[in-house]
């Protein structure tokens, strides 16, 4: 034997020690010109703590196709890398700053980046060590990391290039404010969600007339920067108040009274306060009356001077207390519950300020609209996986705005501009200044997207024109979840676009969210995450691939199930008993195939193993690996180990030397192959079984994707095996539905449609005896059991114990479940869009099932009549 196996599987020990074996030998390392050449870049984990159950799935499907396509004969480029992820690992780094009793302020901007570097190489080993435990076959020496040398050479080039070209601008805006951080946000890192404010009904009073006007607000700390009040022009109850001036009764200040027809006439009391520093529409309308735009908020969310005695109050309170004091002067009207949708920051959960302040932005339009034109074009744009996709993506980019880019933020790409100390010049380059003294360098640094969007390409050396990025460029396939397709998916394409004019990637297989069993997303605050080290630990690396790419199909939420996870050990441990049965008819020489010498059922599950790998090939090729998993599972426990293991024993202990080594030949091929099959979704327990098997290759991470076997096959020869296994399954459920031992033999007899009996060969009457313990007779019209079979009629002499009613139950029940088979069947063989679209194969495979399903229920229906004869 190569190497024996052991009595039981034990993940623990299947799984120790090959990973850094298989990176040793260079097996994931590429570089093999002879080849061709297939490119996937893992979307890089942030460095601010552990992979979650979500990576685990992202990258084991990454993992499933780069494993398939080497098989395959592909020089195949999974490079491997890290995202430094600006906001949450500086709020990572201050958190355990401030565990120490001091803040980045203290210590300064070099060396605050000294520590979250030092938090960068903790955590990057961290993730290293879960890649190797999940069997990733990534190439660690192109490892990349988004704030490396070479990236951040890249950064500055796009930069400089988009500032150039008119695509980057300095501006005032109102943008999304994170008081907790400190920093910009883009619209997409701003999650909306709905609850329970008020709406605060205030009296402003006219000074020309002394009437009231009553005015509505959801954040009365703004109305320290309220800069006027607007009606509009054609309201009848206040045309004649239009040019006076009302008291904002937060600071008493006059604020003029104008008209545009922004307003609606028909919301609340049709009068709006405007806050152009503090709210987005207020702010075009300031710029088109050219208004004062001052800020009554300091950004750590406190109040700031304007505020008068709220000064230093946070936010919140001072709406509190300003209210309060509202209601004891008798400003406030009314108050009215509101639910409302609030954004909040995604990286640190605070509620969002809009806030007037000077960012940089990136013009979208421009670049949005290249992608667009792009995808019309069939062989240059982005397949989506599924296609909906590709919907979503566009519209984002059809009504895309422009992006800030700057974070106020120390880790990060510092934004390659500086302003002239003397006169006031921006410039912006690829190097610093060379009179550097008398200029300033911009504090922010640049979104943590604006790096990653180049991944695609700056990770295989631009803008360097590198031998990897003419080989392996545009990549081949990316996968990641739906909930970035905005974030990263359409950045990437814009960026590519720009600096490459081609796409990114071919193809874009998008999956959803890991949840939990009850569907819940999976959160700190509900307590359901789960630790995918530590279903490994108790389950296994392979289990849970297996698990997590086998139950979702592409596009659709994976529920976390511990029972399907026992399921998936469940399956490997029978590959690992049926791997040790074949193991111990072997000798370590491999056994030769010699098609002259198979029999019927070595044909047979040759042929289903064929229809088999043709299946999976197909489906892989589509990334359907639900409907991979499930094919594989049905072969592998229901025709290889139940069946075609169970009838080899026989032929193992013939005295017919041929017989004997052409079943240890199959034996072997189908699980040499079902190993290389599997491979891609468990690769640890594959390789230990393929070592202990008669070898070509050093490693299954080296071996071909199977061939199919050739061989002669005659007449009928499996629809015989066919009908011999579905007589033993009618056999066993008989005795199991009359309490008959397994070992008691009963009388049978095969007859077709006509009655006719079916003449059987030895060969597969001693075969079915074997397998179920019969006698072969013909049987005259007596006390028996009719079955049907596909073609055929099974006939079980019973005796007395045969109940005929309950045999007329369940012949009409059968007749009801053939009857719905056939109308499903035909209604999808009706369907012109399922006959024009779906693949031959399948249409073939309805219209068989229809014949089948057909010739059942009539021999159905004829077992019935014969029944309700002898009933009377």
């Amino acid at each position: 034997m190569e190497k024996e196996m052991a009595p039981k599987y034990d993940h623990l020990q299947v799984e120790s020690g090959k990973y850094q074996n298989w990176i040793d030998q260079g097996y994931f390392t590429a570089g093999d010109v002879s080849k061709r050449p297939y490119c996937i870049v893992i979307p890089p984990p942030n460095v601010t703590g552990k992979l979650h159950l979500g990576h685990a799935w992202d990258t084991t499907l990454q993992d499933i196709i780069c494993r398939y396509k080497r098989l395959q004969g592909y020089d195949v480029l999974w490079v491997a890398g890290m995202d430094h992820a600006g906001i949450a690992t500086q709020a990572k780094v201050d958190a355990r700053l401030k565990e120490e009793g001091i803040s980045r302020y203290d210590i300064g901007r070099e060396k605050f980046l000294n520590r979250a570097w030092e938090w960068k190489d903790e955590y990057a080993a961290t993730i290293r060590k879960q890649w190797a435990k999940l069997g990733l076959s990534l190439d660690y020496t192109r490892e990349r990391f988004t704030l490396d040398e070479g990236l951040s050479h890249a950064v500055r080039k796009v930069f400089v290039d988009l500032y150039n070209d008119g695509l980057i601008y300095q501006g005032e805006r109102i943008i999304n404010w994170d008081p907790e951080a400190k920093t910009a946000l883009s619209n997409i890192e701003v999650e909306h969600k709905e609850i329970k404010g008020h709406m605060y009904y205030f009296k402003y009073k006219v000074v020309e007339t002394g009437k009231e006007l009553i005015i509505a607000t959801t954040r009365p700390e703004t109305m320290f920067a309220d800069q006027a009040i607007f009606v509009h022009p054609e309201d009848e109850r206040y045309k004649d108040i239009v040019g006076m001036h009302a008291i904002n009764p937060a600071n008493g200040e006059e604020l003029p009274i104008m008209a545009d027809d922004y307003i609606d006439m028909d919301f609340g009391t049709a009068v709006m306060k405007c806050t152009p520093a503090h709210d987005p529409n207020d702010f075009m309308l300031a710029k088109k009356y050219d208004l004062p735009m001052p800020i009554c908020m300091n950004p750590d969310g406190t109040m700031n001077g304007m505020a008068h005695k709220y000064a230093g109050m946070d936010r919140f309170e001072c709406r509190k207390a300003l209210v309060e004091d509202f209601e004891k002067a008798g400003v406030v009207d009314h108050i009215e519950e509101h639910m409302h949708q609030v954004g909040h920051s995604q990286r640190t959960g605070v509620i969002v300020e809009p806030y007037l302040s000077k960012q940089w932005f990136v013009k979208m339009k421009p670049l949005a609209d290249e992608v667009l034109k792009n995808q019309k074009i069939e062989d240059q744009k982005i397949n989506f996986v599924p296609s909906r996709f590709e919907k979503t993506f566009e519209q984002w980019l059809e009504n895309i705005e422009d992006w800030c880019i700057s974070r106020q933020l120390w880790w990060g790409h510092r934004i390659p501009a500086w302003t002239n100390k003397t006169t006031g010049e921006i410039y912006v380059g690829m190097e610093d200044p060379k009179d550097t003294e008398n200029w300033t360098q911009d504090e922010d640094v640049l979104d943590t997207w604006f790096s990653s969007a180049l991944w695609p390409f700056s990770t295989l050396g631009w803008p360097e024109t590198t031998e990897d990025l003419k080989r392996y460029f545009p990549n081949d396939c990316l996968v990641t979840g739906y909930d970035i397709i905005f974030f990263w998916v359409a950045r990437m394409a814009f960026q590519t676009r720009y600096c490459m004019k081609n796409r990114p990637f071919k193809d874009v297989l998008i999956h959803g969210l890991v949840r939990d069993a009850q569907g819940r997303k999976m959160s700190k605050s509900l307590g359901n995450g789960i630790d995918p080290m530590d279903v490994i630990q108790e389950k296994g690396a392979d289990a849970l691939r297996f698990f997590l790419t086998t139950n979702s199909t592409p596009g659709l939420d994976l529920r976390f199930d511990d029972k399907k996870m026992d399921a998936s050990w469940n399956f490997i441990n029978k590959i690992w008993n049926a791997a040790r049965f074949v193991q111990m008819q072997l000798q370590d020489e491999k056994p030769v195939l010699k098609p002259e010498n198979l029999s019927a059922v070595d044909k047979w599950i040759l042929s289903r193993m064929n229809t088999v790998m043709d299946h999976v090939t197909l489906n892989m090729d589509r990334y359907e690996f639900a409907m991979v998993g499930n094919e594989l599972y049905s072969f592998v426990w229901d025709d290889f180990c139940s069946w075609y293991i169970e009838l080899s024993k026989a032929n193992l202990y013939s005295e017919n030397v041929n017989v004997v080594s052409s079943t240890k030949a199959v034996l072997y091929t189908v699980l040499i192959n079902i190993c290389k099959l599997l491979h891609p979704f468990m690769p640890f327990v594959t390789e230990e079984i393929y070592q202990s098997l008669p070898h070509d290759k050093e490693s299954i991470n080296v071996e071909t994707w199977p061939d199919k076997i050739e061989f002669d096959s005659k007449e009928n020869e499996k629809e015989f095996v066919d009908l011999a296994l579905s007589i033993i399954v009618k056999v066993r459920e008989i005795k199991q539905e009359y309490n008959m031992k397994p070992s008691n033999p009963l009388t049978i007899s095969i007859v077709d449609e006509q009655g006719s009996v079916i003449d059987l060969s030895n060969d597969y009457k001693r075969i079915i005896d074997r397998m179920c313990h019969v006698n072969f007779e013909t049987i005259e019209d007596e006390d028996i059991l009719s079955r049907t079979l596909e073609k055929a009629i099974l006939r079980v002499r019973m005796g007395d114990l045969v109940d005929y009613n309950e045999e007329k139950e369940k012949l009409e029940k059968e007749i009801d479940r053939l009857q719905k088979e056939i109308k499903r069947a035909s209604g999808m063989l009706n369907n012109p869009n399922f006959v024009s679209k779906a693949p031959q194969a399948k249409v073939d495979q309805e219209k068989a099932k229809l014949a089948s399903y057909e010739d059942q229920l009539h021999m159905t229906q004829t077992n019935l009549e014969d029944i309700l004869k002898k009933i009377g």
